[in-house]
């Protein structure tokens, strides 16, 4: 398949933290964002402040992010009561659908949790997406995983084929899609850009594809005395991570 063969309309989703990120990815024409807080842990949920804002003042379809904490997605029911309660906030304030993801202690779908978002979820009379993000990633058959998460009835699953970047797992990502035969979306993320989302989206049949789009700032408050609040090692200390318009913008004249 090619960029004149594709048969779906091609779906830019830029991943978000912040409300300016989101303003970025609106003027760069992306059509949908995954907006979180610190994508430095690899996102977490955002606040409904700026769900808020980024709904008045953008146009774009907003999937939030349901992850009270960083490392894995191995929950105590302490962490998915509060999850749960997050998710239900994040839709009152009009989340356009959820990204998630419950996994047991030996990696595999945790069936319960998950049922009980999704369902929650779809409960919303407007049509709310569930999105089981790449917690699916590292799940110990990922093929296994993509039958329970269509029998569950979740919309989209964001993959790399179980490797780093996106463009690594191609192979798998191309499997998952053959298997799946339109029954779930397939959304290929992590390290997605202009130069290589063609070329994923061409060896894959999939038309879904998610980027950071990342460009950094500086902020020269991070470091003083002998305190720093870097994230970043030298000689970025001073910097952190933010969504580029020119990025945005290039990925999806590169892809439409």
């Amino acid at each position: 398949m090619n960029k004149q063969e594709r048969d779906h309309k091609i779906i830019v989703e830029v991943c978000t933290g912040s409300y300016n990120d989101c303003i970025a990815a609106s003027k760069g024409k992306a059509d949908r964002v995954e907006l979180n807080s610190a994508l430095s842990v690899g996102g977490l949920t955002p606040t409904e402040a700026v769900l808020k804002r980024v709904k008045k003042d953008t146009d774009l379809c907003v999937i939030c992010m349901v992850r009270d904490r960083a490392a894995g997605f191995c929950y105590p029911e302490s962490e998915k009561e509060i999850m749960f309660e997050q998710a239900k906030a994040l839709l009152d304030a009009g989340a356009d659908g959820l990204a998630f993801g419950f996994l047991n202690a030996n990696g595999e779908i945790d069936r319960d949790s998950t049922k009980e978002m999704i369902d929650l979820i779809h409960s919303y009379q407007s049509k709310r997406e569930a999105v089981f993000h790449r917690a699916f990633d590292v799940t110990p058959d990922m093929e296994k995983a993509l039958e329970v998460l269509i029998e569950l009835g979740a919309d989209r699953i964001l993959t790399s084929g179980g490797k780093a970047k996106a463009e690594q797992g191609i192979e798998m990502i191309a499997r998952l899609n053959q298997l799946a035969d339109g029954r779930i979306e397939l959304l290929a993320g992590s390290g997605v850009n202009a130069l290589n989302a063609n070329k994923i989206m061409d060896e894959t049949g999939i038309y879904q594809v998610h980027s950071s789009c990342k460009d950094y700032l500086t902020d020269p408050t991070t470091e003083g005395n002998d305190v720093t609040y870097a994230y970043l090692p030298a000689p970025h200390s001073s910097e952190y991570d933010v969504v580029s318009m020119e990025k945005v913008k290039e990925l999806v004249e590169a892809v439409k």
